[in-house]
């Protein structure tokens, strides 16, 4: 196999599975049913990986602590949010606090 192949078949796998799980929702709604427990087991799943996810890209950047302006810019984030500040209003503040701590040396 070439190796302009390997990376074709890989895509086309990934396309194919990603499709089946499209397609199983659909087809098994009827037929499947999760207890009340299981779904909120499913949800509580969902909200931690995100979660981790956010935390990690947060604090690391490519394995090393990304330093303290980024985390902050999400702190600042997170207190818009909960004063029920506006989505663009949270991004441009986030975005306004790491860049001002970045401006003033902060990393």
């Amino acid at each position: 196999m070439s190796s302009a192949v390997m990376p074709i078949s890989a895509i086309l796998a990934l396309a194919a599975g990603t499709y089946a799980f499209r397609v199983a929702g659909p087809l098994l709604h009827d037929r499947l049913t999760l207890s009340p427990a299981l779904q909120k087991l499913f949800t509580t799943a969902a909200v931690i990986m995100l979660l981790s996810l956010v935390i990690s890209s947060t604090i690391l950047d490519g394995g090393a602590f990304a330093g303290w302006a980024r985390p902050l810019g999400v702190a600042a984030a997170a207190a818009l949010y909960f004063a029920k500040m506006p989505f663009p209003v949270i991004v441009i503040g986030a975005a306004l606090t790491t860049a001002g701590l970045r401006a003033l040396g902060v990393a």
